[in-house]
């Protein structure tokens, strides 16, 4: 028997989170730092703490954590949400990858060393025995070869498979159940493009559900064959909107581990994202089960 619900494969980063009183200074100015704060980063990371704190049991894999008081706390953390991190061995003389981020007035600016991991290519390649005991695969499609391994595999036994940000001819796609497109990738890959036929575009590249997130404005989604469905987010007074997308992917993997209706899976990882931006660092402190449906019953 398998013990744990979700295969989590991705990005695993130390972090550490600076919190502004005020909005970010100027150029050459001056801002008081209110809290710093030692997190996780990357997305197969956050959502795998989402998932945790909504009560499921995650093994989660990724690249490659170095055996330094960065990797030593990462693996930490993991180990307090009871991740199950034994894929992720400390490498000695090596040196993971890192992100600050600082947060002022419900907006971030990150800086990281991610672009040096995807040029090193320094990740774990995912193991079929881990895939086949899960029942939803949380995919990070950066890792190239690697992340279409897991996708292929996970289709190969009929399990479905969510993931985040990639072009409309990514061959993850072929094999998703979900995919999450957020309007800052969006932007990022499509800036001139009408985002009605984009979304036309990401349909026809798969059988699964395609969603677009808008941040705090609404969320699209949809399948091949039905037009798109546009749903209202909650309304919250952000205080650190880091991990919000991570979280809303955690919620609909929550919903395929459920069997639910996509409008309740849209509803739920809407809900789970808008609590998780109330609070800092949200990702740490994301809400259990009761608490987010106790959340969803106070109006649009």
């Amino acid at each position: 028997m398998s013990t744990y619900d979700v295969y989590s494969f991705g990005v695993v980063s130390a972090s550490t989170l600076y919190t502004f009183k005020g909005s970010f200074p100027d150029p050459d100015g001056y801002s008081e730092f209110d809290d710093v704060q030692y997190m996780l980063g990357g997305e197969a990371a956050n959502s795998s703490i989402v998932l945790s704190r909504l009560g499921v049991r995650v093994r989660l894999d990724g690249n490659w954590i170095g055996d330094d008081d960065a990797g030593r706390r990462t693996k930490a953390l993991l180990d307090s949400f009871d991740i199950d991190s034994s894929r992720l061995v400390l490498k000695d003389k090596y040196q993971g990858v890192s992100e600050a981020v600082f947060a002022a007035e419900g907006t971030r600016a990150i800086f990281g060393s991610y672009g040096r991991l995807l040029e090193r290519e320094d990740w774990n390649m995912p193991q079929r025995e881990d895939i086949q005991q899960a029942r939803v695969i949380c995919l990070d499609p950066f890792f190239k070869e690697a992340s279409r391994r897991a996708a292929e595999i996970g289709s190969e036994y009929s399990i479905p498979v969510v993931t985040i940000d990639c072009l409309h001819g990514d061959p993850i796609l072929e094999h998703s159940a979900a995919v999450v497109l957020s309007h800052n990738y969006i932007g990022w890959k499509y800036p001139d493009r009408e985002l009605e036929d984009l979304f036309q575009d990401y349909l026809r590249a798969t059988d699964g559900l395609v969603i677009f997130t808008f941040g705090e404005n609404e969320t699209w989604y949809g399948r091949q064959g039905a037009g798109v469905t546009r749903k209202a987010t909650y309304s919250v007074d952000a205080v650190d909107t880091s991990g919000a997308g991570d979280s809303f992917r955690a919620g609909i993997v929550f919903g395929f581990l459920n069997g639910w209706e996509d409008s309740k899976a849209i509803d739920f990882a809407t809900a789970v994202a808008a609590i998780v931006c109330t609070r800092t660092p949200g990702v740490l402190n994301a809400p259990g089960y009761e608490e987010v449906t106790e959340f969803m019953q106070i109006p649009l």
